[in-house]
């Protein structure tokens, strides 16, 4: 009986441990530069999470440029994603993290379809939002699940944000006289974007066909990019959703104040170490701040403080940023590809707070103040302040995605612009458009991530639409595909844009831009901010 016994175990042992090895082997296992790496084979598409592109970039590699990786032995388990990078969390945030934040946080994730494709595929690089202090590349929204099913290879990557992503200091700079400066978050995506070129081949992708896609201080990083010398040939289109464009004053230089007389990046970091009770510019100052623990380094910074001013946010260092993506493109360059560019229709803003209309167009003028109160539908029906949320949300974000569709099209590849303004039948009594992000899940297909239970056909025939452009304008350059509504390209005469709204899918339509009269107006606000800035 004990034989008897003995045997039964033996035999369960090695029956789970012979399906052990062969769960094991059925994992895929691609080779990169670095080693080898194991994912998973989930939802129809080969995941692999995790992937770190450099070290970690904490101790005597906080505030410095990403450092290669070296080769490791054996299998990288890639089957769970790594650490988001450090920052505060914000309540309520619409894409929360599922990932713990960390400094060790430089991974990125990669989707590819099962098996192995005839030919390499298109990449798709995302690069989340947040204000450049909050954001992660493990949420459910942004998953490359259903790009993947679509013969798509989908990538994304955590990247420094906040004071460990944008930082300066006088210490800092006589360290590394010589190397970039401040920008560490910029110089992670760039770091990210090399070792897709290097790699990505082996996961089915090809190197040669990449679109970068971003969202809020995303895409306002795919501007960056465009315009970076220090970025050039890592990609091939562009898909800016709710990025700007403008550029603005709040762009800090790194050793001297800008002509608005804005503090300099480095006076920031001075601020910051003295409010930690650190005096003095030199090495011992700098070595002090490097080994403050990382929530000391944090300390409290989010989106709902961002305006603190112990922290910089990104800078016009002089060699990775050397101008405003504004004057670059003034001078035709940086849109030489494809571009699809567009914003949500309630898009953020910062208003000022008013109590009458009058108060609210004051930014027009008198001389125009008539003008405006026709091309914002001054009727009575909107109250001053959400008039002056509306013209807000036009000088942010919608006229600088404007700009950027006339500059784009002077130049040889076409730009398709958009404007999303569907809101969510669950969300139709609350929200008086489409804010700001909310367009998101429609481009990655994720809708029920965010709505769930509350998810209805028709809101789901909006994503399948939204989706299927993007997935066309991935592969080809262009959004139009069979049995789609023709998406006719942007041109400076007839001003034409993809129409999202709650008219519903069945609906949706390429039409002139029915804001291009309040917009021209706002375009002369930044015309005179533009001369007033380099005058």
């Amino acid at each position: 009986m004990l034989k008897h016994s003995i045997y039964l175990l033996v035999t369960c042992a090695l029956l789970t441990l012979t399906a052990s090895m062969i769960y094991t082997q059925n994992l895929p296992v691609v080779k990169t530069r670095s080693g080898l790496v194991q994912g998973i084979n989930e939802d129809g598409a080969t995941v692999f999470k995790g992937i770190p592109y450099a070290k970690p970039p904490r101790g005597e590699l906080r505030w410095r440029a990403p450092q290669p990786l070296e080769h490791w032995s054996g299998t990288y388990n890639a089957t769970e994603f790594g650490h988001d990078c450090m920052q505060a969390p914000l309540p309520g945030d619409d894409a929360p993290l599922r990932s713990s934040p960390s400094e060790d946080c430089l991974f990125l994730n990669i989707w590819k379809p099962e098996g192995e494709p005839t030919t390499p595929l298109p990449v798709l690089v995302w690069i989340y939002g947040g204000g450049f202090v909050n954001g992660g590349s493990s949420p459910a929204m942004f998953s490359g699940h259903e790009f993947a099913k679509k013969n798509i290879v989908a990538v994304s990557f955590n990247y420094r944000i906040g004071r460990f992503g944008f930082f300066a200091h006088p210490a800092l700079t006589r360290e590394n006289k010589d190397g970039v400066l401040g920008n560490y978050g910029f110089m992670d995506q760039i770091a990210a974007l090399k070792w897709v070129q290097e790699n990505i081949r082996n996961f089915g992708g090809d190197p040669d066909q990449v679109t970068l896609m971003g969202e809020s201080a995303g895409g306002f990083s795919v501007h960056v990019l465009l315009t970076s010398q220090l970025s050039q040939g890592l990609y091939k289109r562009a898909i800016i959703q709710s990025g700007g464009g403008r550029g603005g004053n709040g762009i800090r230089l790194l050793s001297a104040a800008n002509s608005q007389g804005m503090a300099s990046a480095e006076s920031t970091g001075v601020a910051f170490a003295r409010k930690m009770g650190i005096k003095g510019q030199d090495q011992r100052a700098l070595d002090a701040l490097r080994n403050l623990p990382a929530k000391d380094i944090v300390n409290g910074l989010s989106m709902a403080t961002m305006n603190d001013p112990t922290y910089s946010g990104p800078i016009m260092d002089g060699t990775l940023m050397v101008n405003l993506p504004e004057e670059t493109y003034k001078r035709g360059k940086g849109l030489n590809m494809p571009v699809l560019v567009g914003t949500t229709d309630a898009d953020i803003g910062l208003p000022p707070t008013v109590e009458t209309v009058q108060e609210a167009l004051a930014p027009f003028g008198e001389d125009k103040y008539q003008e405006a109160r026709s091309a914002y539908g001054v009727n009575g029906s909107k109250s001053p302040q959400a008039i002056a949320q509306a013209i807000a949300s036009d000088i942010l974000m919608v006229e600088p995605a404007r700009f950027v569709m006339q500059q784009a099209s002077k130049q040889p590849a076409p730009v398709y612009g958009y404007r999303f303004g569907y809101v969510a039948d669950s969300k139709k009594s609350d929200w008086s458009g489409a804010y700001h992000s909310t367009d998101v899940p429609y481009a990655f297909n994720t809708l029920s991530t965010k709505y769930g239970a509350d998810l209805t056909e028709k809101d789901q025939a909006m994503a399948s639409l939204v989706f299927r452009y993007w997935v066309n304008f991935i592969k080809t350059g262009s959004p139009n595909g069979e049995g789609l509504p023709r998406w006719t390209p942007f041109n400076s005469k007839k001003e034409i844009i993809m129409v999202f709204d709650n008219r519903g899918a069945d609906a949706s339509t390429s039409e002139s831009d029915p804001w291009a009269k309040r917009l021209n107006l706002v375009e002369s606000l930044h015309n005179k901010s533009f001369v007033n800035r380099n005058h």
